[in-house]
């Protein structure tokens, strides 16, 4: 029997999963480390903690399924991407906290890039991407700005970058290996897609030394080995994508035009466009989807940064439910939610808005509405931003999405699930294995190592588990979405005032 270990680096967790040659879950570990909130609006985490707790699921998996490290045949990795590392490359030890995706202390800096019309362009045809403070490349700027000495010693070559993907590899190879698959460094806004390598222009211009980066290697294919001394073996890298284009390959969507989104942490909605990037990406970005046997897949995307987040803010800081489920319940005991909306921008407003700024609000509310109605105002708000997203592409693609792939923690949620489908008037599949940007990873492991002769005889890996139908009049979805909008154009003026 051949083993599988994908290891699923999110925002705020760290997951390993061991599956047998047929992907069946055999089992699973998952450690959560700590949020830092320096300032409004300021994310960071501790790159080390990252890899202490990756490392320690890594060994309670193999407890759980009385295996060890030997039994492995290859890992899979896939991860939180655009969150940015630097570190020593004698000493292996960070510089900084890593600088979290939905951190966005560099958006002055972004704004004033952006008033550049010609280079704006030039960043948006080459590398698809917006200037944005989401992306790494004014992460690293800051950091070489910001921290004392780290300029100095990255000119002199003594400095590394990575996305979390890069710090794993380096940190389970105890130090042999900097690389980032394609999917990941086409998220750095440094990476020029069409030609696959490293922008000059761009580096130039936020003065980021290229030493520092790391060398792209295919999303699936034996990349590197981890260091004996960890586990007990060299286990061979096989597989590796950022968390949103590994749950498009663990939903399957290998053919042009097939659509996902993840409800996580955020909510990440992508298309496969083939082999050529969208014409025109309009407000959505165009991204390496994968690079397998020398061969590229884009999609087109959008980003909502403050998704299944809204119901960890539920329970965390208003402490008015107690587990996430919860708010399942609470949502089913309201008709409505009185006219209450929530929008979350609580780290700003991602596509279509691209908002560094927007902060959230709450509108509507009444001397009758309650707990029940605020709760389900915050689950209707990430389906009515999955919607928003979905008209965009649908206007950018020139294309109607006939029903949407479901994965991501959240999507377990049935309210929101069914009122997704309400208020998109399409319908929205779930699978059986909701955890598809593990599977992803995983998947693409098997590939590299041979387990799967290709991509054709993994579909049948996929299993839907539930398929939510409109239920709602769209008279009534059109209401409800004239009210959010409103909502949305109201948090955009308080930012302007």
């Amino acid at each position: 029997m051949k083993y599988i270990m994908a290891l699923d680096e999110g925002t705020t967790s760290a997951r390993s999963i061991i599956y047998d040659e047929n992907l069946n879950t055999i089992a699973v570990s998952q450690k959560e480390f700590t949020q830092i909130f320096p300032q409004p609006s300021w994310v960071e985490h501790d790159a080390e903690e990252i890899f202490s707790s990756q490392l320690y699921t890594m060994k309670r998996c193999l407890e759980k399924a009385s295996l060890t490290a030997k039994d492995i045949a290859v890992i899979g990795i896939t991860n939180q991407r655009e969150t940015t590392v630097v570190w020593d490359r004698h000493t292996g030890k960070p510089v900084y906290n890593a600088i979290v995706w939905q951190c966005r202390r560099t958006a002055d800096y972004c704004e004033e890039l952006t008033g550049d019309k010609a280079f704006a362009s030039h960043v948006k045809e080459s590398t698809g991407l917006l200037i944005d403070p989401y992306f790494c490349a004014t992460k690293i700027k800051w950091i070489l700005d910001n921290v004392s000495g780290a300029r100095e010693k990255a000119e002199a070559g003594e400095l590394l970058f990575g996305t979390i993907d890069s710090w794993l590899v380096y940190s389970l190879t105890g130090g042999a290996a900097h690389i980032s698959d394609y999917s990941n460094v086409s998220r750095t806004m440094l990476f020029d897609i069409n030609k696959l390598e490293w922008d000059r222009t761009i580096l130039e211009r936020l003065d980021i030394p290229e030493s520092m980066l790391p060398t792209p290697v295919p999303s699936s294919g034996i990349c590197a080995y981890t260091d004996e001394a960890l586990l007990g073996a060299k286990i061979p890298v096989g597989g590796i994508a950022g968390d949103q284009q590994s749950s498009l390959f663990g939903q399957c969507c290998f053919e042009e035009g097939q659509a996902k989104n993840t409800y996580g942490t955020g909510c990440f909605l992508l298309m496969n466009t083939g082999e050529k990037p969208a014409a025109d990406s309009g407000q959505l970005v165009n991204t390496i989807a994968w690079n397998i046997d020398g061969k590229t897949h884009y999609a087109l995307e959008g980003s909502v940064f403050t998704g299944g987040a809204v119901i960890q803010w539920l329970r965390d800081e208003l402490k008015i439910i107690d587990t996430s489920p919860d708010s399942y319940d609470a949502a089913m005991k309201v008709p409505d939610t009185a006219g209450v909306y929530i929008v979350p921008a609580f780290t700003g407003l991602g596509a279509p808005h691209w908002n560094a700024d927007a902060r959230g609000i709450i509108t509507g509310i009444t001397r009758g509405a309650g707990r029940n109605h605020i709760i389900r105002a915050a689950l209707e708000a990430i389906a009515y931003q999955v919607k928003d997203l979905a008209v965009c592409l649908e206007e950018t693609a020139g294309v109607t999405l006939k029903e949407l792939n479901a994965d991501g923690g959240a999507c377990t949620n049935d309210f929101l699930m069914q009122f997704q489908s309400d208020i998109m008037g399409i319908p929205v599949t779930r699978p059986v294995n909701v955890e598809t940007t593990a599977l992803g990873a995983a998947m693409l492991a098997a590939l590299a190592y041979g387990i799967f002769p290709d991509q054709r005889s993994l579909c049948g890996i996929r299993k839907t588990e539930k398929i939510f139908t409109p239920s709602m009049d769209p008279e009534t979805a059109d209401k409800l979405t004239a009210g959010w909008r409103a909502a949305v154009a109201r948090c955009i003026m308080e930012t302007k005032e």
